[in-house]
């Protein structure tokens, strides 16, 4: 049994945590999940250790539970039937870890090219693997400059190409164009290319929007990677990655005493968090997804409405969940958790409340006045 005093510091932690994570509001973050009946689980030492499609001699797993959530986001894809594998990840960023390394096993010599609004791992991903890369120029609304990726890639087009396309970048959501990029590499009859869709935010509804981005295998997409926790709700970082099986053949290696392959990231895998994605996929299913798209994007719009009718210049991508707004000060910025560069924005994920949203509003009113 805790010491009091650790008692105390731990219901004091759980009233904090509690309190921010509701004001919580320039992060993706969903806060509307509920596991509950899945609190049993935690009791186990699970692990689901080697690759989720092959068993192992340690059972104590959620193998099973997590191949069906990655059918699902194959199908949601449009991965080929009989040429796609992937497992659930720690997050975004091991899944676009994952996709480089798929990428440079493939093409060692290549050189991966992605835009100054990627994401800040994925500079430290291409170090990790020792791969040459390229920065691209960003349009203002955040997507990759097309033809300053086109220039790049006209000078080293003896060179394979690795595209690391945003679907939906950090600060401003904004969504690169494999379809562009694949008329591209074809103009300059680039044959050898890898294209990586990191769709950590945007994954779980891209494929609802109108117009859906180009961003999936059907378009081009060699490898995709998710976060579950952003969109679709977790209490702990997880993702979902998905490349196409053959390309994964040629990474995997036979373990003998796990009788298993080693085809992941890790060794030993959380079993808990495919769990969660398990349950979150088969209670909301697709329809629930769109569902919560739907009242995501009618609240980032009221925020922009709203924003610009108090005074406040903000603006949102098309079809976007991030309003991007004017750098706000220190205070605004750390009350409501705002990540803020040249910009400041405010993300509607699932369990944002009007409320929130017009709370907000008044503290950068008020400062303003």
């Amino acid at each position: 049994m805790l010491a009091a005093h650790d008692q105390a510091r731990l219901d004091a932690l759980y009233e904090s945590m509690r309190d921010a994570s509701r004001e919580a509001l320039g992060y993706p973050v969903a806060r509307d999940f509920d596991y509950a009946s899945l609190y049993r689980f935690l009791q186990f030492p699970s692990n689901n250790i080697g690759d989720p499609f092959q068993a192992s001699t340690y059972r104590v797993c959620t193998r099973e539970m997590e191949r069906e959530v990655i059918d699902f986001f194959a199908a949601l894809f449009q991965a080929p039937k009989d040429d796609y594998w992937g497992y659930v990840t720690n997050g975004g960023t091991e899944g676009n870890l994952y996709g480089l390394y798929l990428a440079r096993e493939l093409y060692p010599s290549g050189i991966v090219y992605f835009s100054e609004d990627t994401h800040y791992s994925v500079a430290k991903n291409v170090h990790f693997l020792g791969l040459r890369h390229i920065m691209i120029r960003s349009q203002k609304n955040g997507e990759i400059d097309y033809e300053d990726l086109k220039e790049s890639i006209r000078l080293h087009r003896d060179v394979p190409a690795i595209i690391f396309a945003n679907i939906g970048t950090t600060m401003k959501e904004a969504r690169d164009d494999i379809r562009r990029i694949q008329d591209i590499l074809k103009d300059l009859v680039v044959h050898e290319h890898y294209i990586h869709s990191d769709a950590a935010f945007c994954g779980p509804f891209a494929q609802f929007l109108d117009p859906k981005p180009a961003f999936d295998f059907a378009e081009g997409a060699d490898s995709i990677a998710l976060s579950g926790h952003k969109f679709i709700g977790a209490p702990m970082p997880c993702g979902v990655v998905i490349a196409r099986k053959r390309n994964v053949d040629r990474i995997g290696r036979s373990i003998g005493y796990i009788g298993s392959m080693d085809t992941t990231i890790t060794g030993s895998r959380n079993a808990f968090t495919p769990l969660l994605l398990w349950y979150a996929v088969k209670v909301m299913g697709e329809q629930g997804l769109r569902k919560r798209l739907a009242r995501c994007q009618e609240l980032a719009q009221y925020a922009v409405d709203e924003m610009n009718r108090r005074g406040i210049p903000a603006w949102r991508n098309a079809n976007a969940l991030t309003v991007v707004f004017p750098k706000v000060s220190e205070t605004i910025k750390n009350r409501w958790q705002l990540a803020t560069q040249d910009v400041s924005h405010l993300i509607v994920a699932p369990g944002t409340e009007m409320a929130l949203i017009d709370a907000l509003i008044a503290d950068i009113v008020k400062e303003q006045a």
